[in-house]
């Protein structure tokens, strides 16, 4: 139940008038998600001193507005509503991969409504959009993705952008251009499964560096670079996923020189870094000529826009990821980065990822309440908790137990490098669940731990 409690306007409505106008302006303004639920009747009309009839009618009201939902037994609940200019394809499946880290969906209205008006703007310019393009991206696109940027400290000239189709795309790209089957590249020792698959794929082998609560270790990464001779670092450093670790400034400092000294390229994958309010500065700021660096936009505005704005250490390495690009997969979709570039340049983007930093934010504080006296590692802003497992739960078993569930959860064996796995899993705390949602399934599966701990 929500600890929400309304403050009708006195504007001279009734009082179960002006309750209902209060719901509504709390869901229009997201302070009221979908599933939310809402005060028991007798409770609030106690709050506001009015009698029980009073709620009662205004709880009516605001039903018949289609902004909640009566439940026999259980209570009043905010309802799911429709998105504004037309009906869901009932054709189209609402899928959504379990396996991934997911951000939060936005649920407001008002937001969804400017999102929505995005894509009409863009759809003017429909036949262009549907033209090959250059493989880099266009000058408008460009634009939209230095302004972007520049909101982690970057200032790259624009002939070293490249509008690149996702971060998973743009890393196999460079891969392509830095190393060949049977080079080394270097990683976390817990890092981004898509980075070891790609690598794979590439006939790589991955070296993990050693780790503690900063990152990787300054002299592991030494003494890796002078062993493996590699190619290239791959580094996730800010909310690192899975361990949510973010590597301070100092630690990147430290990095940074080392790369400088080796003369080692870097892939710094900056997927989460948008997310918080402050975050330290990239290590691109550092070590602008060894850097590449990859703001992708699927964590902090939506992975189905496949968009990624990569900045590339100088304008002939950019050039050659570009070619790259064509030879992979032509070009980034111009629809696609047409709306980002809608989004940026209109403030929705930046309305989406302060909805994805206060959701998350949210999030960890259910998830935190929810594990209390389990031993786990979170963080504001992240999208999961990594949870060490007590001594008697099995991984396997654990994540077999909650199949089906709409809770993602993975096993350290997908993140694992150079080691063997720990008894620890991946909690995916985002995605299309409520908050309500999400904390009956973390309770089911905290429950389910600490059974089988105490079995054990």
């Amino acid at each position: 139940m929500t600890d929400w409690l309304p403050d009708p306007a006195a504007n001279g409505k009734p009082r179960y008038m002006a309750i209902a106008d209060a719901i509504e302006r709390d869901v229009n303004e997201g302070v009221l998600v979908a599933g939310t639920r809402l005060p028991p009747q007798r409770q609030l009309a106690k709050h506001l001193g009015v009698d029980f009839t009073t709620v009662s009618r205004g709880y009516t009201e605001a039903q018949s507005r289609g902004l909640v939902q009566s439940q026999v037994g259980r209570g009043t609940f905010v309802a799911q509503r429709d998105m504004p200019g037309g009906a869901p394809d009932p054709m189209r499946p609402k899928d959504q991969d379990l396996s991934m880290n997911l951000p939060p969906e936005p649920t407001n209205p008002a937001l969804i409504a400017r999102m929505r008006d995005g894509l009409a703007y863009v759809s003017d310019n429909l036949m262009d959009l549907l033209r090959y393009q250059s493989p880099t991206g266009s000058e408008r696109d460009k634009l939209a993705a230095a302004m972007w940027l520049a909101q982690r400290g970057l200032v790259p000239g624009m002939e070293r952008i490249v509008v690149t189709p996702g971060a998973h795309s743009a890393i196999t790209a460079i891969l392509k251009i830095l190393a060949r089957p049977g080079d080394a590249v270097l990683c976390e020792r817990i890092t981004y499964p898509g980075f070891r698959n790609i690598a794979a794929d590439r006939g790589l082998t991955v070296a993990g560096i050693p780790m503690d609560a900063d990152g990787i270790l300054p002299d592991a990464l030494e003494a890796a670079i002078v062993r493996h001779r590699p190619k290239a670092l791959y580094l996730n450093p800010t909310l690192q996923n899975p361990t949510t670790l973010t590597i301070p400034a100092a630690r990147r400092l430290e990095i940074a020189d080392i790369l400088v000294r080796h003369g080692l390229p870097l892939i710094e994958d900056d997927a989460y870094g948008f997310v918080p309010a402050r975050s330290p500065d990239p290590i691109a700021v550092c070590a602008p000529d060894l850097t590449w660096h990859i703001g992708g936009l699927a964590k902090c505005i939506g992975a189905g826009l496949r968009l990624a704005y990569t900045v590339a250490p100088d304008t002939g390495q950019a050039y050659t990821l570009g070619q790259a690009l064509k030879v992979q997969t032509v070009m980034a979709s111009p629809l696609t980065a047409a709306l980002a570039t809608r989004w940026i340049e209109d403030g929705t983007a930046d309305q989406i990822r302060r909805f994805v930093r206060s959701e998350t934010a949210a999030r960890q504080a259910i998830a935190a309440k929810v594990f209390g006296g389990l031993s786990f590692r979170g963080a504001d802003n992240a999208f999961n908790v990594w949870l060490p497992l007590p001594r008697g739960v099995g991984r396997a078993d654990l994540v077999a137990r909650m199949a089906g569930r709409p809770v993602g959860l993975m096993p350290s064996d997908a993140f694992t490098v150079d080691a063997v796995p720990d008894e620890t899993v991946r909690v995916c705390l985002g995605g299309s669940l409520s908050r309500d949602a999400l904390r009956a399934n973390l309770d089911l599966l905290a429950n389910s731990i600490r059974h089988h701990a105490f079995m054990g």
